[in-house]
């Protein structure tokens, strides 16, 4: 039995570490969440294989250890020997010990368990991997995301089970990219189901009324090497920072085909969309820098991940760290 599990533990834990090191390496495209929910489910079993069967079996074997000698000892004793020789608790540690392969199954199973319920229900962390939302995040930020601020959703599927806030305009969400679900993309809420959204000569217009902006000290990126335009724009009364480039065109290049992409007019201006009932229009706040809901389309609500709102690191700029909203 004993060898038989530990073959088995060792073919299970050599290909996840295989899967996971394809995973980092980007030669695959993994499931994160779904490694996750796995490792937690097979730890789980061999936990409660543990608690149930395997160390029954060796409390009983232990306990059958030290009573055989103790009876040994007894029938000593009774024949007028004094001194017993023989350490049975040495033994009985022995037999107790838990074997490598549910030390590094049943023995990670709490920690595993407790990084999918936070990971999955509550926060998860994210690295921002490009400039789209510069100057609010940049590169290099690694930022928290709040899973249940827009309900509680089952983990690998996004099912919503249990409802909370709802979307606001102003807000930074993650969510599963329409084109490519297994990518997450982070940008800011500026149309919610109903909304007639506008950006035509890189001026946002929501339900046909002008999003108020005020001119602020043009912005460098160090990163470009490049000034930009920058303003803060208020929407619901929340107000945050974008950036334009004045040598980039008004017209949205290199649309794709989407649903719902009959409720948008594209022109030389820019676009206009009425977004559709249950989905919402996305934009990234470096705005002539990002690929968002002008070239791919409306966010479903199944696509929701959470609500970003601290920087809890950045390597290179620890000054980075705080809320951002």
């Amino acid at each position: 039995m004993q060898g038989t599990m530990s073959a088995v533990t060792a073919v299970v834990l050599g290909a996840f570490a295989l899967y996971v090191l394809a995973f980092v390496s980007g030669s695959i495209e993994g499931n994160f969440a779904l490694v996750l929910m796995l490792a937690t489910a097979i730890t789980g079993a061999y936990w409660l294989a543990e608690k149930l069967f395997f160390l029954p079996r060796r409390r009983a074997a232990a306990q059958k250890l030290v009573d055989e000698h103790n009876a040994r000892a007894a029938a000593l004793r009774a024949q007028g020997f004094t001194h017993i020789e023989g350490d049975v608790e040495q033994s009985r540690q022995k037999l107790l010990a838990q074997p490598w392969w549910l030390d590094w199954t049943a023995g990670l199973f709490p920690v595993i368990l407790a990084v999918f319920v936070l990971r999955s229900f509550l926060f998860e962390p994210f690295k921002i991997p490009s400039g789209s939302m510069i100057p609010t995040l940049r590169v290099g930020d690694l930022i928290l995301v709040n899973k249940y601020h827009y309900g509680i959703r089952l983990p690998v599927f996004n099912t919503k089970i249990i409802s909370n806030n709802e979307p606001r305009r102003g807000d930074v969400m993650v969510f599963r990219y329409p084109p490519q679900p297994s990518l997450d993309y982070i940008k800011r809420v500026v149309g919610l189901p109903g909304d007639e959204v506008a950006y035509l000569n890189k001026q946002l217009s929501v339900n046909g009324v002008p999003v108020p902006r005020e001119s602020l000290p043009e912005f460098f990126d160090g990163d470009s090497m490049r000034y930009a335009s920058q303003y803060a724009e208020t929407i619901d009364g929340r107000r945050f920072l974008t950036l334009n480039d004045s040598d980039r065109p008004s017209f949205i290049p290199g649309t794709i085909e989407f649903p719902f992409r009959d409720q948008c007019r594209y022109s030389v201006e820019g676009v206009v969309c009425r977004v559709p009932q249950g989905h919402y229009f996305l934009m990234g706040d470096n705005r002539d820098n990002s690929l968002d809901s002008r070239y791919w389309g409306f966010v479903p609500e199944a696509n929701i991940v959470g609500r970003a709102f601290f920087v809890w690191m950045n390597f290179g700029d620890l000054g980075r760290i705080g809320s951002f909203e």
